[in-house]
């Protein structure tokens, strides 16, 4: 097997900082001896998350299983999730802003037996709907718990409570029309049809008013 040096564009203080992790999880849990340090656990579940790399490479690039280059990952990134804010924390540190973007994204996976729940008819893909919030620059606030692929952004924002606790904290927030109806404190475009008629009644409303005053410039009447 023909085999390559790769690079994974991440610095070495994350490399460390999962390393500490899984070697602090180790510690409380008194594991024996593993094929890998910690520190080679954490490189090879970084090829995973950054670079895509399948269990199968894993396994070969480092010597394992693929059992256990999956198992690896697992304990890794339920570390990882440990560290995340719950939607109510992220949802306290957004009010700082100016206001947010809540967006949808499919993350893609293998087919599963029970596959219905899990393809979008959207990106005609089989994944799961995972609900981003971001800030104006579009760097990452929170991402929220995954969700069957074919669930609707609308609904799975809302299983999320992620609206709600937006609206609860006056957070303006932009969306697309995927949102419509959400309702609160999320701002999305108006529909065609509701658009052209908001601008037909506004200009109904509107044609006559030069008319009705005269204008401030103007002459007086003899």
């Amino acid at each position: 097997m023909l085999s390559y040096r790769a690079s994974i564009p991440l610095s070495n203080h994350t490399l460390i900082r999962l390393a500490e992790l899984i070697r602090a999880r180790r510690a409380e849990r008194r594991c024996r001896w593993r094929r890998l340090d910690p520190s080679r656990q954490a490189l090879l579940v970084l090829a995973h998350l950054r670079n895509g790399d399948t269990y199968a490479r894993l396994a070969a690039g480092f010597h394992v299983g693929t059992s256990t280059a999956w198992r690896y990952v697992r304990e890794a990134t339920d570390l990882l999730a440990l560290l995340a804010d719950d939607v109510h924390a992220a949802v306290l540190r957004a009010g700082r802003l100016a206001y947010t973007i809540l967006d949808g994204t499919l993350i893609l996976i293998d087919r599963l037996a029970d596959e219905r729940p899990y393809y979008s008819g959207k990106h005609r893909r089989h994944g799961v709907n995972v609900q981003v919030l971001a800030d104006p620059a579009g760097r990452l606030v929170w991402a929220s718990p995954a969700l069957p692929g074919a669930t609707h952004d609308l609904t799975a924002a809302r299983a999320t409570g992620l609206i709600d606790a937006l609206t609860a904290a006056r957070v303006t927030t932009f969306a697309d029309k995927g949102y419509q109806g959400a309702g609160g404190s999320i701002r999305t475009p108006f529909k065609l049809g509701c658009a052209r008629r908001c601008h037909a009644t506004s200009a109904r409303s509107t044609a006559h008013t030069p008319a009705s005053a005269p204008a401030a410039n103007a002459p007086s009447p003899p």
